[in-house]
């Protein structure tokens, strides 16, 4: 039996750190917001916090590392303190939640994706140290919405997933696909707003999964959801993230058309340009079918920058196969794109066969960023001179330094002595690098 833990409630203090993906950003700011509401105080010095939270990805197995590593410097800062409670959090907790209480006893409470909503109360009572509960609809039920942002948020409307790739962990530390009603999304989307917010990010681990229930009873996907919200006035910018391809329907790609707050930026993982890697990967999809929504996407929105996502030394990917991948880049030609070398993840289909030798994995990742990076810059250099419109998000490193976004997501940064924060505005392209454009208003 454990011994029973308490916690110190005088002059609270609470330290989160996010690792991964947007979703995890979202459920961390969720996080956040619980403790807030119940007097606690947010730092971003670890050795002040009574109470340190870890929100883990388990997408690679660097991250998860990376996790541990921080598990261990942490100690320390605790050792010193005695009044400091450890959670970890997100999709390591839910895959190796007994593991972690193993491996680092210095952690006081473990606590998956779909249950973070129970941390409070777990904290308050000390009787339960772990939960990893796929609890979907009533998480969502019981999170606080105040908005962590001052002009963009991340607003989570699909969790999990069904696809079951061979190389992924998500079905298994997400749960099966779950999409919330349309009437919850208007209500958090309407209390971001009030805040000054004038972006909403759709996020879902299959965003274009979307299959939520509307006011009327009715099943309705993205598209409908995506025109509900910008009816509302003070959304002036919507985006989405994560989409996989079997899930572009027409109705989707036809709103990118028709909808002038849905911005002309699309995130679409292919993984890989060779089909019989695409196979092995359990994609459910061909290079071909990928090429057919990128040709009908542009045909309804030619300006459409698209980004995607490679895995190269995927187990039995050959030469042929990388070349395949490489010239699939080259036709496509994306705006910004994300590369990794292939991680075994424990308890997935792909895990035992890891049989790319690390040199060679390293030189093809080398290469295909090269080629990645070029089309970058290319695409960048093309918005020299011109003018486009820049929502102002955050203060820069430097005095009276701005950036911001440009409707095609790109990092846009400018020198301003009044203040431009949260404000949309025309501006001119000034200097172009390979991943941030600079302008003057």
């Amino acid at each position: 039996m454990l011994p029973k833990k308490t916690l110190n409630m005088d002059n609270k203090y609470i330290y989160i750190k996010s690792y991964g993906c947007q979703m995890n950003v979202y459920d961390s700011n969720r996080m956040k917001d619980l403790f807030l509401n119940k007097g606690y105080k947010l730092t971003d010095d670890v050795s002040k916090a009574n109470l340190t939270i870890l929100n883990t990805c388990h997408i690679r197995e660097k991250a998860v590392e990376k996790v541990y590593s921080d598990i261990g410097r942490i100690k320390k800062v605790k050792n010193s303190k005695n009044n400091m409670k450890i959670v970890v959090a997100g999709c390591v907790a839910q895959a190796e939640g007994i593991e972690i209480k193993k491996r680092s006893p210095v952690v006081d409470f473990v606590v998956g994706p779909q249950s973070y909503h129970k941390l409070p109360d777990m904290i308050k009572n000390s009787e339960e140290v772990l939960n990893s509960d796929f609890l979907q609809n009533e998480k969502f039920k019981n999170l606080v919405y105040n908005s962590s942002n001052l002009s963009s948020e991340f607003l989570s409307i699909q969790e999990g997933c069904d696809k079951f790739c061979s190389f992924c962990v998500v079905p298994y530390t997400r749960g099966p696909e779950f999409s919330r009603p349309i009437n919850d999304i208007i209500k958090e989307a309407k209390k971001y707003v009030s805040n000054g917010i004038k972006e909403i990010i759709l996020l879902g681990q299959n965003v274009n999964a979307y299959h939520g229930i509307s006011y009327d009873g009715k099943t309705r996907d993205l598209s409908y959801l995506i025109n509900k919200i910008s009816e509302i006035d003070e959304v002036k910018r919507i985006r989405y993230m994560t989409s996989h391809p079997i899930d572009m329907e027409d109705t989707l790609i036809n709103c990118h058309a028709s909808n002038p707050k849905l911005m002309p930026f699309l995130h679409l993982p292919i993984q890989s340009g060779s089909n019989p890697i695409l196979k092995k990967m359990n994609r459910k999809h061909t290079v071909e079918d990928y090429l057919r929504i990128v040709d009908k996407i542009r045909t309804v929105r030619p300006d459409i920058a698209m980004s995607s996502d490679f895995i190269v030394g995927f187990p039995d990917e050959t030469d042929k196969d990388f070349e395949n991948t490489m010239k699939f880049i080259e036709n496509v030609k994306f705006v910004i794109a994300y590369s990794f070398i292939y991680s075994p993840r424990p308890g997935t289909p792909a895990q035992h066969k890891d049989n790319i030798e690390t040199p060679i994995k390293k030189a093809r990742l080398s290469a295909l960023q090269s080629l990645l990076n070029e089309q970058q810059v290319k695409y960048n250099n093309s918005f020299l001179d011109r003018t486009m419109e820049v929502l102002f998000e955050k203060n820069g490193r430097h005095k009276n330094q701005y950036i911001g976004r440009t409707i095609y997501n790109q990092s846009t940064f400018t020198e301003s002595k009044t203040k431009i924060l949260n404000k949309i505005l025309k501006v001119k392209i000034t200097k172009t690098s390979n991943f941030s454009l600079e302008c003057q208003i």
